[in-house]
C-alpha cells in the first residue's frame, strides 16, 4: 500500500517511529511517503497536513496519516483540500469506523495523547477496515457535494 504520512513538530517522535514501522509491516511492501517535518523545532502544521492531503487527493498514496499534538489542526487543515475525509481518530474502534462509516482517506493522530503502541493498533484498524458502502455511501456523496459548496 502507499501511504502518506506528516507531523508537526509536536507530532515528530511519534512519526519518525510510525515510518519505520510502515516500511516493515505488511512483509515490507508499504510504500511511505514522509512528508515531513524533519525535527521537533517550531513548525506550521497546514504545511505538512497539505502536502499529505494533496498527495491523497491526487491519488498519489491510496491513504495518509497525519500527528499534531491534538489531530484537531491537522483535520480542519487537511479537510480543506477538495476529495479529503480526514478525521480525528484516538483508538482502533474509532479508526474503523471512520473507514467503514466516512471512507475516510487519512487519520489524524493525536501525538501527544497516543503512544507508539496505540498507534500502530489505530493504523492497522483504519487500514485494514474496508468502506462499508450501502447508507453510508449516500452520506459520503452528501459530503463530497459540499466541495463544491462556497
Amino acid at each position: 500500500m502507499k501511504l502518506a504520512i506528516g507531523s508537526d513538530h509536536a507530532g515528530f517522535k511519534l512519526k519518525s517511529e510510525l515510518v519505520g514501522w510502515l516500511k516493515t509491516s505488511a512483509g515490507g511492501k508499504n510504500v511511505v511517503r514522509d512528508a515531513g517535518t524533519d525535527s521537533e523545532e517550531s513548525c506550521d502544521y497546514p504545511d505538512f497536513a497539505a502536502a499529505v492531503a494533496k498527495d491523497v487527493a491526487r491519488k498519489r498514496v491510496s491513504k495518509g496519516i497525519l500527528l499534531c499534538g491534538t489531530g484537531i489542526g491537522m483535520a480542519i487543515a487537511a479537510n480543506k483540500v477538495r476529495g479529503i475525509r480526514a478525521a480525528v481518530v484516538w483508538n482502533p474502534a474509532v479508526a474503523a469506523l471512520a473507514a467503514e462509516h466516512n471512507e475516510a482517506n487519512i487519520i489524524c493522530i493525536p501525538a501527544r495523547y497516543t503512544s507508539f503502541k496505540a498507534a500502530q493498533k489505530i493504523i492497522r484498524a483504519f487500514l485494514s477496515t474496508p468502506f462499508g458502502g450501502g447508507r453510508h455511501a449516500r452520506r459520503v456523496r452528501e459530503i463530497t457535494a459540499l466541495d463544491k459548496c462556497s
